[in-house]
């Protein structure tokens, strides 16, 4: 565990591919535990330590996880995640095969690019992908969510204006643009204006662009380390009592290091 923030309220740590952020029927010891004992050792506390957990991130995935080490932050911070507080911005980095971006340039979903490489099969999937300005290669996806629990995952419906939602469904948005590509992969910079069960994984798929190393949603094969290549690259937000700006970035596992 790597800690690359602290301070008396909340602490962020780097969670590596692998790790479970909350227990669960697997019986493995979460990233919680981790960190509570962490802080029990280091400041020699007595007793039982509390940990507020704030957000979670998927067990194949990397990056940042920020948790509360007192009631009043944790408060604080619930209600900034539940009411998608402006000011906080959780961005994401994922590798999505670049055959299946130019697919998307031909639908108007990264920029002016395009190829004739045919859709995947059943088409887009949904989507609506909305310009947030003139030459930002910015785009939104807006789809219907379904978690299905049994099969521990989510299917998309398309959101389209004024079409009643899917039993169930709840609504998710995120914002996303290519920053780097490769000879096979492209570098997408996510952030999420919503916070749903395997949201930009489910996204992604839906737009014909699975993660790499993601069976769960379509990619062709695993990544060696079992991992998947999303990482939870940089959180902002306000401090939930000092007020101070708050920016933290995970650094590049070396997966990501390829795109310099």
């Amino acid at each position: 565990m790597t800690v690359l923030y602290e301070d008396n309220h909340i602490i962020i740590v780097n969670k590596e591919s692998g790790e479970i952020v909350q227990g669960d029927k697997t019986g493995d010891t979460p990233l919680s535990d981790i960190v509570k004992a962490y802080i029990k050792e280091r400041y020699h506390k007595p007793g039982n330590v509390f940990l507020g957990v704030v957000h979670r991130l998927d067990r194949p995935v990397q990056g940042l996880v920020l948790f509360a080490k007192t009631s009043k932050a944790l408060t604080r911070l619930n209600d900034m995640f539940r009411e998608k507080n402006e000011d906080l911005k959780k961005i994401y980095w994922a590798i999505v095969p670049s055959s299946r971006v130019q697919w998307s340039m031909v639908n108007g979903q990264l920029d002016k690019d395009s190829s004739n490489l045919p859709p995947p099969q059943g088409g887009a999937g949904g989507g609506l992908p909305l310009p947030l300005g003139e030459g930002s290669g910015e785009r939104y996806l807006r789809h219907w969510l379904v978690r299905n629990e049994q099969k521990n995952k989510s299917f998309a419906t398309p959101y389209v204006e004024g079409r009643p939602a899917p039993r169930g469904a709840k609504l998710a948005t995120l914002r996303y643009r290519a920053i780097a590509h490769s000879q096979r992969y492209t570098l997408l910079e996510i952030q999420l204006l919503s916070g749903r069960h395997h949201q930009i994984r489910c996204q992604l798929a839906a737009i014909g662009c699975p993660i790499k190393g993601d069976l769960k949603y379509g990619a062709p094969r695993s990544n060696p380390d079992g991992s998947i290549s999303l990482l939870a690259r940089r959180l902002e937000f306000t401090h939930p009592v000092s007020k101070e700006h708050i920016v933290v970035e995970a650094p590049l596992p070396p997966q990501f290091q390829i795109f310099g």
